[in-house]
């Protein structure tokens, strides 16, 4: 094999050995994350369930259902998606599967005569949104593996502000729910307005450890309260959705990172085959060569000791058994290169016989 070409194999497999480290260290990482995504995600729900009972207890007080919040309008013009996506890649088809059905409810609302518009929550989302020239709203972004309730406060008050001010006439979140490590599915929920399920329901009484309840006593009038609570009810509902979006992507990015890993180890193995055969073929090559040439002269014994050299030295005379000892010492010669070439191919089989298997990663270990 050319040296150039061996050059060039080994320099494919070093740089498959690296790419195998980086995206083990990627997919240990991104395993790691998702359960602390996972205990996140749970520790979420208790709030959200209790914030909920709570405005369903003072709709049944007596507070009013004309919230701006909870009331309808009687004609949708303008549609506002949230779309939920990653701040990075490398996590397989997590931002393409939420992207197409952004696009999908785009499309719906402009054959539907709607208006649309969409606030990006990733930087995956804005970049692909703003290339194919939709309309953008405000962008957030920076947080997607790592969201908190102050990202979750600043996206649900901008929605709010735009269905109290009249900007849009609905609001919906498109995000990838989790449900599992190996399991999730893009949802879609309308988050404004809310509907009437969401205060029906409550009896307006404090529940006790003994199964009976007592009134509520509510400073100032439910009303209020409730207006109060409602854009918070919101805020929950995102950070729900930002919760569940981060375990997604975490847990999409461990199995793309995991592919990748076993991709790079099959490369490998099949660079390091592919080198080694072509070594084996040119270092039999050189050893046929190494032997022809030594029968070559072993061959041409007679005619070196007897030919026209041993006459133009020493003439039509020669010393009494001249050719006899001459002969031995070219004999002796011609077996000790023999030898040697023997010696040396039988090295050669034996560092053949050691590259028969790929060569490993220095400092692997096994998962």
């Amino acid at each position: 094999m050319a040296g150039g070409q061996e050059r060039i194999l080994k320099g494919r497999i070093r740089s498959m050995q690296a790419t195998k480290k980086i995206t083990r260290a990627m997919e240990l990482i991104a395993g790691s994350r998702i359960v602390k995504a996972q205990q996140r995600v749970a520790a979420a729900v208790p709030y959200s369930e209790q914030i909920t009972e709570v405005v369903k207890d003072l709709a049944a007080a007596g507070a009013s259902a004309d919230s701006p919040l909870l009331a309808g309008r009687d004609e949708i013009k303008n549609v506002c998606h949230v779309v939920i996506t990653a701040d990075r890649g490398l996590c397989g088809g997590y931002n393409a599967g939420v992207q197409r059905a952004a696009e999908g409810e785009i499309k719906a609302d402009v054959e539907a005569g709607l208006g649309y518009s969409l606030i990006p929550v990733g930087r995956k989302a804005e970049g692909y949104f703003k290339f194919r020239g939709y309309e953008l709203g405000e962008t957030f972004g920076g947080f997607s593996d790592q969201p908190t309730y102050d990202d979750a406060r600043r996206i649900g008050e901008h929605v709010v502000e735009l269905y109290t001010s009249g900007q849009v006439d609905k609001v919906e979140l498109i995000y990838t729910r989790f449900i599992s490590a190996g399991s999730q599915e893009v949802v879609l929920r309308p988050l404004v307005p809310l509907s009437a399920d969401t205060v029906a329901g409550g009896d307006g009484k404090a529940g006790t450890t003994d199964g009976t309840g007592g009134d509520y006593e509510f400073e100032p009038d439910p009303t209020t309260i409730l207006d109060t609570l409602l854009p918070r009810y919101v805020e929950a509902r995102v950070y729900a959705a930002l919760l569940n979006a981060a375990a997604s992507e975490h847990a999409f990015r461990q199995r793309a990172m995991k592919s990748a890993t076993d991709n790079a180890e099959e490369l490998i193995k099949n660079l390091s085959i592919v080198m080694n055969r072509a070594r084996q073929d040119s270092i039999t090559a050189e050893i046929m060569e190494i032997v022809g040439g030594a029968e070559a002269l072993e061959g041409d014994e007679v005619e070196l000791i007897t030919g026209p050299l041993a006459d133009d030295v020493f003439g039509t005379w020669q010393p009494p058994g001249f050719l006899d000892r001459a002969a031995d010492v070219v004999s002796d010669a011609i077996d000790e290169v023999v030898s040697e070439v023997r010696g040396a191919v039988a090295t050669i089989e034996a560092e053949l016989t050691a590259d028969d298997d790929p060569p490993s990663t220095p400092g692997e270990h096994q998962s």
